[in-house]
């Protein structure tokens, strides 16, 4: 038995790395991650993970392009601007032999200092696993990541932007001698956007942009004020002679471009040409000049391959008295401004995308308490607590919580006025309603048929007596909430949106503090268990508004009372909760919670808090203990064309982006997920137990992912299937983003709970269904989804 366990350890080890594209086989492959060869600052990561923009940044211009110390002013700059623009830095070089994505400032200094004795080398594509192999061989290297290098690891680490100073392309005669720069095949084969001034202009710009085409990427100049055609720029001057293949307006239009291409199933990657600020443009005539000489000078001198461009840059440094190196300055800062703000506009579109799963808001106005309760005496208890309350299918443990949409509504609407104005007051129309993840589960489920028992906890504050009276307006029993007292200096949750004209989301304002008490601010034992045993229900519902020691109170209490739990993650940050970080934490899944100890039966994420779950999962060792082992083995799912088989039963935009492979991966401790794609539709990955009648169904037959290699009584296989939208709305047919993915989960619980042979693949469709009415509703969950069927 020892030496099975030992040979089974020395297997590769799946890629868990939340950014790469995880696949689970039997062959345990690489794990980014974990390498000792890639790394991810904490900084960076969380900003991917949480939809922040972030922007990639090269090294060579600090290691071959600028002298030390220069370089680390340089360094120092471009992350401010990325920063002073809201955005998040990610430079990419190697250090010591490991590719480091986001530095510190030691890092950026270390690796700087190396352009002084000319120690470090150009880091291209091919040259990573070099550089990176003789470290690992007591040979420790420092490498500046060119832009092929960089869009690689920038790739692996999920970035998408990134900002550089001027693009590689086919050398002079590369015709005869092929010298053609990597950058452009890794655009033709990496998506990632790169934002950069055109070409260096001593290279063949026309059999550059041929090159380009071939290679299928998109190439666009800014039109920067300009009307009409424009030129494709030649770094040091704005213009070229040669028309860009295409013109953008600004960042908006660079960002559009960049989200349809990333739901696309394009591979490439997409380049924007940024012309030098007109300030600090050399005129083209004067520039063919000093490039005519440098590159005579060159080929005189045999510099040729890698060594032509360090050498003709220095000679045309040197023949334009230092003019090009103002500019090459002046046109880096400028190009990471852009690409700052191309990643901002992106992110917008990107949590436009989630906002369907994100937190929803209200479903009914909030009704005020009388008059006359107000002037009792507040009671330190819930008054409903003697309602008598029967058997229920579903309790619902989440956030209740009274929101308020204030909607800018300027008194006289000039042409560019959507907007409200910072620091003063603004006319708008404010409403009030009742909300929360919780809430609004409970009231999806509700209308779709379900009983229902809906636990949460306000304050001994008019908010709170407010939501009270208005559930009983739902028909949402009280019963299941706790009232804190004045005492606990609590209050209850709130969430204040302030949106422009359209309605859309300008800040937001949450105090959800009374959902992050620890667990002994609660009544379980008095309070919420009676209710449970009393009540009976089939499945708990709970969101991660709760602490995760909560979170992990309410999977236990399922768990002795043999009540199936399903998770809502609510959000990126908080999905993270459900899994263990350190021996202790009181978080609900630790490493040996795999099935049949799973302490929860389905999650309902979106795409973003997938990632979050899956790195959360691999950060805490879930990928490394020996039950996950023994259940990931025993599904026998080959490496040998797994990609086209995921490709096959989803699509390749989702395996480009690692979903399918991040909820393989999560199964032995989620074995149902349900995963919302927006308008992409739904992922269903489950986890067969043996026996299941799915792996005999000619119905399911197409959905089969793989079967168990090993007879052991419980692992049957996978199944996978892909749901389209059930409805591809307008855009002006949304009335409403708030509550959407909440409603999917309500309505597919209330049909699991409806009957005992119904399987989420029958109910999804009808859940899709209930989630476009929502979309369509002014108020929150829509009443009209009860008229949607969940039966088979």
């Amino acid at each position: 038995m020892i030496a099975v366990r030992a040979a089974a350890r020395l297997r590769q080890r799946p890629s868990s790395s939340w950014s790469t594209l995880p696949r689970c086989s039997r062959r345990r492959q690489h794990d980014f991650a974990k390498s000792r060869f890639f790394r991810v600052s904490e900084e960076v990561r969380d900003a991917v993970a949480t939809g922040k923009p972030v922007v990639a940044l090269e090294t060579t211009i600090y290691t071959h392009g600028f002298p030390y110390p220069d370089n680390v002013a340089l360094a120092s700059s471009l992350e401010s601007i990325v920063r002073a623009h809201g955005g998040v830095p990610a430079t990419i070089g190697i250090l010591g032999g490991v590719a480091q994505v986001g530095m510190s400032a030691e890092q950026l200094i270390e690796l700087a200092s190396t352009a002084a004795e000319k120690s470090a080398l150009k880091a291209s594509r091919r040259d990573l696993g070099y550089i990176c192999g003789l470290g690992m061989a007591s040979k420790p290297l420092y490498g500046g990541t060119t832009i092929s290098g960089t869009m690689l690891l920038a790739h692996l680490a999920g970035i998408k932007i990134f900002g550089t100073g001027g693009l590689g392309g086919v050398h002079r005669g590369g015709e005869v001698s092929m010298d053609i720069s990597a950058d452009l095949t890794e655009l033709g084969r990496t998506p990632v956007t790169v934002i950069s001034s055109g070409c260096k202009s001593f290279l063949d710009l026309p059999r550059t942009l041929e090159y380009l085409e071939t290679e299928g990427v998109c190439v666009a100049t800014f039109a920067d004020g300009r009307e009409g055609p424009v030129d494709f720029p030649a770094f040091y001057s704005r213009e070229s002679g040669i028309k860009s293949p295409k013109v953008i307006k600004d960042e908006k239009e660079a960002a559009a471009i960049v989200y349809a291409q990333s739901k696309l199933p394009v591979s490439s990657g997409i380049h924007f040409a940024n012309p030098v600020p007109l300030e600090h443009s050399i005129p083209r005539a004067e520039m063919d000049d000093i490039i005519e000489q440098a590159l005579h000078l060159a080929d005189i001198e045999g510099y040729h391959g890698s060594d032509n461009t360090p050498f003709v840059l220095a000679k045309i440094k040197e023949l334009s008295g230092n003019k090009s190196v103002v500019a090459n300055r002046a046109l880096v800062e400028n190009n990471v401004k852009r690409a700052t703000k191309v990643a901002v506009e992106l992110a917008k579109l990107e949590q436009l995308d989630s906002e369907i799963e994100r937190r929803p808001t209200p479903a009914m106005p909030m009704i005020a308490p009388k008059r006359e309760a107000l002037e009792a005496q507040p009671p330190k208890t819930n008054d409903f607590v003697s309602e008598k309350i029967e058997k229920v299918d579903i309790l619902v443990a989440g956030s209740l919580a009274i929101d308020l949409a204030c909607d800018y509504a300027p008194l006289s609407r000039r042409e560019g006025d959507i907007t409200p104005v910072s620091q003063t007051s603004n006319p708008a129309v404010i409403s009030q309603s009742l909300g929360g993840v919780g809430h609004n589960v409970a009231l999806a489920s509700k209308y779709a048929g379900s009983s229902v028992l809906f636990c949460s906890v306000v304050a001994d504050d008019f908010s709170g007596r407010a939501a009270l009276s208005a559930l009983q307006k739902e028909e949402l029993s009280p019963v299941g909430i706790q009232v804190l007292p004045d005492s606990a200096g609590s209050r209850t949750a709130q969430y204040i949106a302030v949106n422009d004209v359209k309605k859309d989301l300008v800040v937001a304002m949450a105090d959800m503090s009374i959902m992050e008490l620890p667990e002994d601010k609660f009544d379980f034992d008095d309070f919420w268990e009676p209710l449970i045993r009393d009540t009976r229900p089939q499945f708990i519902v709970v969101d991660a508004n709760w602490s995760p020691a909560v979170i992990s109170k309410w999977t236990s209490l399922a768990k002795k009372h043999n009540i199936q739990i399903v998770f809502e993650p609510v959000s990126t940050a908080k999905s993270c909760r459900l899994f263990s970080k350190r021996p202790g934490d009181g978080a609900a899944i630790g490493a040996t919670n795999v099935v049949p100890e799973n302490s929860v039966t389905i999650a309902a994420p979106n795409k973003f808090e997938l990632s979050a779950m899956y790195t959360a999962a691999q950060e805490s060792g879930l990928f490394e203990s020996d039950d996950w082992w023994r259940v990931i083995d025993t599904l026998g799912m080959s490496s040998a064309g797994s990609r086209d088989r995921l490709v096959a039963m989803t699509n390749a935009s989702l395996v480009d982006e690692g979903v399918p492979q991040q909820s393989i991966q999560l199964l032995p401790y989620l074995p149902c997920i349900v995963t919302k794609l927006g308008a992409q539709g739904v992922l269903l990955t489950r986890l067969l137990r043996a026996g299941d009648s799915a792996l005999t169904s000619l119905e399911s037959a197409p959905y089969i992912l793989s079967r168990a290699s090993t007879a052991d009584g419980l692992i049957g296989g996978v199944y996978m299937r892909l749901f389209p939208p059930a409805e591809v709305l307008e855009e002006a047919d949304i009335v409403s983003v708030n509550g959407a993915g909440d409603t999917l989960l309500g309505v597919l619980v209330a049909g699991l709970a409806g009957g005992s042979n119904q399987r989420p693949e029958d109910l999804i469709p009808a859940a899709q269904q209930a989630s476009v009415l929502t979309l369509k509703s002014a108020g929150g969950v829509s009443r009209d989804i009860a008229v949607i069927s969940t039966s088979k």
